[in-house]
């Protein structure tokens, strides 16, 4: 019977993984797009990132999600779709957060952030403020908590943000056979699913191949890709806006021991300016754009696309590689780039399992 039950929950998984294919490979149809390269995730324990809201029931305290069809709340006692160290925790934590009414009081939420490298920081919400007697508790529960997990706990209230350990993991993704080490910082974005994020950079890297020109990434976030790709260019600039994400790019470029990468705070759009020399940035100071030989760039920009004008900049490019969380603004972007460049690579990561969501890829080459 777990047999059957088994076959039928993997069928379930490969009939939406197709309809997702189908789905993408029609809306590249219009641009003679090759045939889509799918790369899977594997059905359980496959999202490094969870949150719940928290369910306070007389004596008892459990997690709920809420049903996106009814919107009605149901307890969560594991989530299988979480890794095995949140899935782990989840059970610990609740068991010790019960029968401990200081930190209890008023919780309304608990966010867990893991990896590969089993690292955890366990977020917990408030609506209260986090006095003294919060502080000591929340040690003696990280304490509990460590003799089973390396983690890190985070009080979260009005205007206050208490560390107990570290705000992040140091995570471990193994990439064509080396390991590359990325701090991941709490409440910022990093890619969900991490072994499928493997197999995203492992594509990027191998349509690309060795080059002795220099990658320009924009939205490079902590360097996902920058790290990985720098021993295939001479140089590489990664732009991004978001300042936490910036500051763990520079820890992660000297954690990985790299020499040809920089990372600048600026917009896509800022950028775009500075290469037109429309505009000077004094983050770009000690930088000579003049002299690099970009041939390639990579962007990895928001659900809404690019702009007009950073699509306009990029067309200067030999080679673009572009990920998209949104296949349906990726294709809108390509009426303006298949204009000058042809779609060489298209592939499909399901970063998301059983959902609608979509991680796309495509490299075009100048024609």
């Amino acid at each position: 019977m777990a047999n059957q039950s088994q076959s039928s929950a993997e069928m379930t998984y490969h009939q939406q993984l197709n309809e997702k294919t189908e789905r993408l490979q029609s809306l590249l149809s219009d641009f003679n797009a090759p045939e889509v390269q799918v790369f899977e995730s594997q059905e359980t324990h496959y999202r490094m990132r969870a949150e719940f809201r928290v369910w306070h029931d007389g004596d008892d305290l459990y997690h709920i999600m809420f049903n996106q069809q009814t919107k009605e709340k149901y307890r969560v006692d594991n989530f299988p779709p979480a890794s095995k160290t949140i899935n782990d925790a989840m059970t610990v934590l609740i068991e010790t957060l019960k029968n401990n009414p200081v930190l209890r009081k008023k919780l309304f939420q608990i966010d867990y952030l893991s990896g590969l490298s089993e690292e955890l920081v366990i977020s917990l919400l408030y609506h209260k403020p986090l006095d003294e007697q919060w502080h000591e508790e929340a040690k003696k529960l990280r304490d509990t908590l460590s003799k089973h997990f390396k983690v890190s706990v985070i009080g979260r209230a009005r205007k206050q943000k208490s560390v107990i350990g570290n705000d992040f993991i140091i995570e471990a993704l193994p990439v064509n056979g080396t390991t590359y080490y990325f701090k991941h910082i709490e409440n910022s974005f990093t890619q969900p699913n991490a072994k499928v994020n493997c197999k995203m950079i492992e594509w990027a890297m191998a349509v690309c191949q060795d080059n002795q020109r220099d990658l320009l990434e924009l939205y490079c976030g902590a360097g996902n890709f920058s790290i990985p790709m720098a021993g295939q260019f001479r140089h590489v600039i990664g732009t991004e806006i978001a300042k936490p994400s910036v500051a763990a790019a520079q820890y992660n470029i000297e954690c990985n021991n790299l020499d040809n990468v920089k990372i600048v705070r600026l917009s896509a759009e800022d950028f775009t300016s500075a290469m037109r020399k429309e505009r000077t940035f004094s983050r770009l100071e000690g930088i000579d754009l003049e002299s690099y030989d970009f041939g390639t760039v990579l962007v990895d920009p928001p659900r809404a696309g690019l702009d007009d004008e950073s699509l306009a900049m990029i067309q200067d490019y030999d080679d673009i590689i572009y990920i998209s969380c949104n296949p349906e603004t990726l294709a809108d972007n390509l009426k303006t780039l298949t204009q000058t460049h042809d779609i060489a690579d298209a592939a499909l990561f399901d970063q998301f399992p059983f959902t609608h969501h979509i991680e796309a890829g495509v490299r075009l080459t100048r024609r």
